[in-house]
């Protein structure tokens, strides 16, 4: 994956990404003016130099807070239990070269999700299925694209359809492998594994 810090005109979906917001809002902050930015002769593509993302970014107090992970595909797992969520985390950053945080409950996973804007959320159920689905819903009122994927023993028929309502990606049942939690990391739709 291209390292985005690097690169001195980037598209609106790149600005989007550092920006933490959807591509259509960095074309209407081009539009109006709020953000420099620059048509591609023939196309409707818009590109946006480096250095007018740096002021605007300086200039709106935006934290940014993509752009510091630019590249690095980064995964946070929320679990009560510590030495899980340590042990999880660790390992999935060793064995996929992903940047890897922790969190003990629901609230502080929201703002580590802010801060750190993970691609993937590894819940598990221990943090408690209403604050799950809590903090699915607030990620994805927010617009944050993450993909949450909550562990658990079981679940029962009523809290495996809120959380597919509040759009958790996939339900992954213990015990599993590394190996299957590695493999959520590449899927999209959603899924019961394990």
């Amino acid at each position: 994956m291209s390292n985005l810090l690097s690169k001195s005109v980037l598209t609106t979906g790149e600005v989007a990404s550092i920006c933490n917001v959807a591509a259509r809002t960095v074309s209407k902050w081009i539009d109006t003016g709020r953000l420099e930015g620059y048509r591609i002769p023939g196309s409707r593509d818009r590109r946006v130099t480096r250095e007018a993302l740096d002021r605007f970014i300086r200039d709106n107090r935006l934290p940014a807070v993509n752009a510091t992970h630019a590249g690095t595909e980064r995964v946070l797992v929320v679990d009560a239990d510590t030495a899980t969520a340590h042990t999880l985390a660790q390992t999935l950053a060793q064995e996929t070269g992903r940047e890897a945080r922790t969190a003990r409950t629901a609230f502080e996973a929201g703002v580590t999700c802010s801060r750190f804007a993970p691609n993937w959320v590894f819940v598990d159920t221990s943090v408690g299925m209403s604050e799950i689905v809590g903090l699915v819903s607030v990620l994805r009122a927010e617009g944050s694209p993450c993909r949450v994927i909550v562990m658990g023993h079981s679940f029962l028929a009523q809290d495996e359809a809120a959380l597919r309502a509040a759009g958790v990606a996939h339900l992954l049942r213990k015990p599993f492998t590394l190996r299957a939690a590695m493999e959520l990391l590449d899927r999209r739709c959603y899924a019961v594994a394990g």
